[in-house]
């Protein structure tokens, strides 16, 4: 074992401890614009991409905050006299004590990976352990993974609507419920590590946020409970069922954490409450993705599984390998992604998928889809998973009867693309297709009936006369028209490329509030 302090220990970070930290943090500047300040675009944008040089560079001349970004950002050793001004009133023996700090020679490391992090308004810091390159080794079991592109990604699928309660199931370094706070009265967090809780809590002291924290496993300290949204990014790494690490390793075998979270959730929410979490599911053999998980629903539940990934289990190996801080080239990393891959085998895995979820507890019939969302788009995903469960709640109070009556109108962020192709009589449109051109980026190919159709809709005439129009100048059988018209219509308003005109009211838990 190398010198610092173990992941395995917990370390004593006190409100004390916290508070005299957080008036140090805030005395030197070092937030999320501090830091980009200091640094510069440029060299804050070259950090991000793992390129330190011009931050170092930067740093030089930024006095304490320059010794707070080396310490933490860089990983550099600082002399303890820099430290000891830039950490006051903490001293660094306390810091030392609390495992914030460890001495290196005549100077100190970081002992724990503390950085700004912001959602654009609000700046805050997030507690959590180095990674294996700060350590040089690789990390122990009991590690608390800082925040990363998986904890990014959910942040930004995650609805951040009013709500009075919200669980953030196993927190690790806390960074979700951070997010929570702009928009939950009440958050309880739960992790399975006695150091995730300890580092997570040292998050919401540093910012002064009061979060309920429990110790426990999935769902079991909080079973008898209720909360209008749950957040989970859960340990998905699938394969044998073994924990080599708390924060990515369920010990349950191929993709059953990530069922087992799907099976349970919804049974903890309010009425109309809403869960949201990362998962992964095997492709196995010739099976569909959609299929096995759709078998993991609870009745009553809306769900919206999108699949954001599919990797090939050589691929997927190596880069968990790489993550715990493995050559995949070394003779441990070798033999470790060989019994990881034999399992993949041995079970026909042909690919792992990953992706978000988004689950509705709903008394009436529950509405199920699953899509792939492959394609680059940049609007975060939780305000359109929030506006799809809008859009499904106005679609399931309507019927045919009552979707026909209604005027609807092409919101002005869809486009019509036209194919043209060289033909006898000139350019002949070969290919139709709608392109929502905000939120995911949705695409529907349509034939000639559908873009006359789609033409029409203005907000003015009800769906029904369109169809009469349409049929009366196409020469088509009306019935029939409306036989296909419909389900295009819910499929065009779920995915937001067609509304009704008078819009679609928003939907919240039953007693959370909507601004």
């Amino acid at each position: 074992m190398n010198s610092g302090e173990s992941s395995e220990t917990v370390p004593a970070l006190t409100p004390d401890v916290c508070a005299r930290l957080r008036e140090a943090l805030l005395r030197c500047r070092y937030d999320a614009d501090g830091v980009t300040d200091a640094l510069g675009a440029a060299a804050h944008a070259a950090l991000g991409r793992g390129e330190p040089l011009p931050a170092l560079r930067a740093s030089a001349d930024a006095g304490e905050l320059g010794t707070l970004i080396r310490l933490f950002l860089l990983g550099r050793r600082e002399p303890a006299e820099q430290v000891t001004a830039a950490f006051a009133p903490l001293s660094a023996a306390d810091a030392v004590a609390a495992g914030i700090l460890r001495p290196d020679g005549d100077g100190f490391r970081a002992g724990l990976d503390i950085r700004p992090h912001s959602d654009g308004e609000t700046s805050w810091w997030v507690v959590a352990d180095l990674d294996s390159d700060q350590l040089g080794r690789p990390v122990d079991r009991e590690h608390v993974l800082g925040v990363g592109h998986a904890s990014l990604s959910l942040v930004r699928a995650t609805s951040r609507r009013p709500v009075r309660s919200l669980l953030d199931l196993g927190t690790g370094n806390g960074v979700q419920a951070l997010h929570a706070s702009t928009h939950a009265e009440h958050i309880t967090a739960t992790d399975v590590s006695e150091r995730a809780l300890a580092l997570a809590r040292a998050t919401f002291l540093l910012n002064e946020l009061d979060v309920e924290l429990v110790r426990g496993e999935w769902f079991t300290p909080v079973a008898r409970r209720r909360f209008d949204q749950i957040v989970c990014n859960p340990p998905f790494v699938v394969g044998p069922p073994r924990v080599d690490y708390t924060y990515r390793d369920s010990g349950l075998g191929g993709d059953d954490a990530s069922a087992l979270v799907v099976r349970q959730l919804p049974s903890l929410l309010t009425d109309g409450g809403v869960g949201q979490l990362l998962a992964s599911w095997l492709h196995v053999g010739d099976e569909d993705w959609s299929d096995r998980v759709t078998r993991w629903l609870p009745h009553g539940t809306d769900a919206w599984f999108v699949q954001r990934d599919v990797a090939d289990p050589a691929l997927y190996v190596g880069t968990w390998l790489r993550d715990e801080g493995f050559d995949p080239r070394s003779p441990e990393g070798i033999a470790k992604a060989e019994a990881w891959l034999d399992w993949f085998a041995a079970h026909d895995v042909r690919g792992i998928g990953f992706g978000f979820v988004t689950l509705r507890k709903t008394a009436g019939e529950p509405t199920i889809v699953c899509e792939d969302l492959r394609q680059a788009y940049d609007d975060p995903l939780g305000t359109e998973a929030a506006l799809w469960l809008d859009r499904v709640e106005w679609l399931r109070s309507r019927d045919d009867a009552a979707l026909l009556a209604t005027p609807f109108r092409v919101p002005d962020s869809v486009a019509l693309e036209r194919i043209d192709a060289p033909s006898d009589e000139g350019w002949e449109t070969s290919i139709r297709r709608l392109h929502r051109l905000d939120g995911p980026g949705w695409q529907h190919e349509v034939d000639e009936l559908v873009t006359a159709l789609l033409g029409g809709c203005r907000g003015l005439l009800p769906l029904e006369d369109l169809l009469e129009l349409l049929a009366a100048a196409h020469g088509e059988d009306v019935t029939q028209l409306r036989e296909t018209a419909t389900p295009l219509v819910r499929e065009l308003v779920r995915h937001g490329m067609l509304e009704p005109a008078g819009g679609i009211p928003v939907t919240a838990p039953a007693g959370a509030a909507v601004r």
